[in-house]
């Protein structure tokens, strides 16, 4: 197949994806077809909903390499959904729907018809049930790959956090040489298989200005060994700086990516930075698996007011590969 299908999963049933979706799918032109995988009566009445016109292919994961897939119709993998009545009834039917949409997108992928994955946004507390920290988490478990990370990418400056889901409490307990190593080699690879250079980055500590009151100070005795050890090999790395102060203007635009110790220390800035213009990106796994950055923000369903940039530039990313 030329031009791969981009697998994309839905998620979330009351979710605003298909309305970011279909603005997406209004004023752009893609190379890649589009396999959605989701219910149709879900499908038909979003479409209803937002006055999206587009005929409707129904396709089977089975066949999918003798299909001659374009984008002129939404490539649909049917999967039935019902909202029973009854909260838990509606959980569990919902947390169905979804493992199976994710079940025939892995199928697919390892079948090798497709290295191209993109999942709307899932309320993770209902779906993982506290076995997953998180999708990063579940989607690298399916796949049994041990060592990846969360990267939040934009072309002018991306974040990634060495822990990912982690409550506050226990981040210190797994920051060590190790894993921050592990974190900026998979970066680097990232980088350079795929966007052709080698990153600058720069390394947050774990404390506040990277000081402790106590005798050991995790910035002195494990950041900075393992900064140290990266720039030995060659890896274009400086830090720890502190995390308050890097994201200035004048200390990002030095570096591609910032690496900081725990989700809400680099998230929170390059959010406020970026806003909608980045993507998650789970590096590690044998696919691109990304997702737009952001949850499925029940509050604006059916307002038709979301800003549907960070599910575009995803498409886009893989649009190109």
């Amino acid at each position: 197949m030329k031009n791969k299908p981009i697998i994309i999963v839905p998620g979330e049933p009351k979710s605003i994806f298909f309305e970011i979706l279909f603005k997406s799918l209004k004023k752009n032109k893609f190379k890649s077809p589009l396999i959605i995988i989701s219910s149709i009566r879900l499908l038909k009445s979003q479409m209803k909903k937002f006055k999206f016109k587009k005929k409707i292919k129904l396709i089977s994961d089975k066949n999918i390499s003798s299909i001659n897939l374009t984008n002129k119709s939404i490539n649909l993998i049917n999967v039935n959904y019902e909202n029973k009545v009854g909260k838990r009834k509606s959980f569990n039917n919902t947390n169905n729907f979804i493992k199976k949409s994710f079940d025939i997108a892995f199928k697919i992928i390892k079948s090798g018809l497709s290295d191209k994955f993109i999942n709307g946004p899932i309320n993770k507390s209902i779906f993982l049930n506290r076995k997953f920290l998180g999708m990063t988490e579940y989607i690298s478990n399916a796949f049994n790959a041990k060592k990846t990370a969360m990267l939040i990418y934009n072309k002018e400056l991306s974040v990634c956090p060495v822990t990912t889901h982690l409550p506050l409490k226990l981040v210190s307990k797994k920051i060590n040489k190790k894993i921050i190593r592990e974190k900026v080699k998979i970066i680097n690879d990232f980088y350079l298989n795929n966007l052709g250079f080698k990153p600058k980055i720069a390394v947050t500590g774990l404390n506040p200005h990277c000081e402790s009151i106590l005798k050991f100070n995790e910035d002195e005795k494990i950041v900075s060994v393992a900064i140290k050890s990266l720039k030995k090999a060659n890896f274009r790395i400086n830090g720890p700086f502190p995390a308050d102060t890097i994201f200035l203007k004048q200390n990002r635009i030095k570096y591609d990516v910032i690496l900081g110790m725990y989700h809400d220390q680099v998230l929170s800035p390059i959010k406020a930075i970026k806003e909608y213009d980045a993507i998650n990106i789970t590096l590690g796994l044998p696919f691109f698996r990304i997702t737009p950055d952001h949850g499925p923000n029940f509050k604006m369903v059916n307002k038709n007011l979301s800003n549907p940039l960070s599910l575009l530039k995803a498409i886009k990313f893989l649009d190109q590969r």
